[in-house]
């Protein structure tokens, strides 16, 4: 078992060289945390950062939103300088909306630009968005050769293998490259899959083999094992973590769970609370914390009577002071 906080420091001292490059950006490590509608939003990408995932990448917002209320989109744009690289992640369907929607983000200053040909959401696919777009290559080729010449920064594509029916994802890897996008992040799972079944990581290796921009490998990757594991299994030169990172952010240190001390686990609990509600103000920023942390506390083993008697309470106060006399190996526990 390692130690932790040697594993803490080793994290934060100064990297040798780059892990990889997208574009002309270095990136710093193999581990990275997937963009999450609902979860990757600033409090979790900046505490995930800080604990070693090797850049940041937004939630996904939709292009037409980002043409008709830029302002009010902002929020989910935010980042600080310490996050960097950070990508913005964007979807829509219509050419000229996508377009514009990338132009108005670069003026945000991000790294890059990341399109989201990936979700398998039926509010985004009915569409013609998200996945939708791999069952279209012509037209996803014509939206990435113009992306590429009116952005000033690297543009890069998120994708899945495609649909049951349909798996165009070593071919939609190559229109992107020769399109100009610096790398793809693939999720090894169709549409229709969702994020359920096995992840087929070979899908990945063809992805790998077929093209020379850096590819991004992402599904069941739950321990830091995993991590090498696809690496080797598919040559690709980083790896997204989406679910297993919530509520154990401690992955992208290369930890185990069980590696992670009670009173660490609890002092995330109280960071990730108070980012939120820095974020969002106190009451939503708990609201939204909460599905964080039931996560953080059903991995603490925690009895599950005690999890849901402190999720309920509607005062930050209150649901600090029952966490820490609940926490397993807290002073106040004992």
């Amino acid at each position: 078992m390692q130690d932790y906080n040697t594993v803490m420091s080793e994290i934060h001292s100064d990297s040798a060289s780059p892990t990889f490059h997208i574009a002309g950006i270095p990136v710093y490590g193999d581990a990275i945390l997937a963009p999450m509608d609902g979860f990757s939003d600033w409090p979790f990408r900046s505490l995930c950062r800080g604990l070693g995932s090797a850049m940041s990448t937004t939630e996904f917002i939709k292009s037409e939103f980002l043409v008709r209320a830029f302002k009010r989109m902002e929020p989910r744009m935010r980042f600080d300088e310490t996050e960097r690289p950070v990508a913005i992640q964007i979807y829509g369907e219509d050419a000229d909306e996508i377009v514009s929607a990338a132009l108005l983000v670069q003026t945000k200053r991000p790294d890059i630009i990341d399109l989201n040909m990936g979700c398998p959401a039926k509010s985004v696919v009915h569409y013609g968005a998200g996945v939708g777009l791999m069952r279209t290559p012509v037209k996803a080729a014509r939206i990435l050769r113009r992306l590429t010449a009116a952005l000033e920064i690297p543009l890069t594509v998120k994708m899945r293998i495609g649909w049951d029916d349909c798996r165009t994802c070593v071919l939609l890897a190559r229109i992107a490259e020769e399109a100009g996008a610096a790398a793809v992040a693939v999720h090894a799972r169709t549409k229709e899959q969702g994020y359920g079944g096995e992840a087929d990581w070979d899908a990945i290796a063809a992805v790998k083999a077929a093209v020379s921009i850096p590819v991004i490998g992402n599904g069941d990757v739950k321990t830091p094992a995993d991590i090498e594991r696809m690496k080797v299994h598919t040559g690709c030169e980083a790896v997204m973590i989406g679910r297993a990172a919530v509520g154990n952010p401690w992955i992208f240190a290369r930890l185990d769970r069980p590696e992670v001390p009670p009173d660490a686990v609890r002092e995330m609990v109280h960071r990730h609370l108070e980012r939120s509600m820095q974020f969002y103000g106190p009451q939503k920023g708990l609201m939204i914390f909460r599905k964080h942390a039931m996560q953080y506390m059903k991995l603490s083993c925690m009895p599950r009577y005690r999890r849901v008697q402190i999720i309920q309470q509607s005062e930050p106060e209150k649901f600090l002071a029952l966490l820490d006399e609940a926490f397993p190996g807290s002073p106040e526990s004992k």
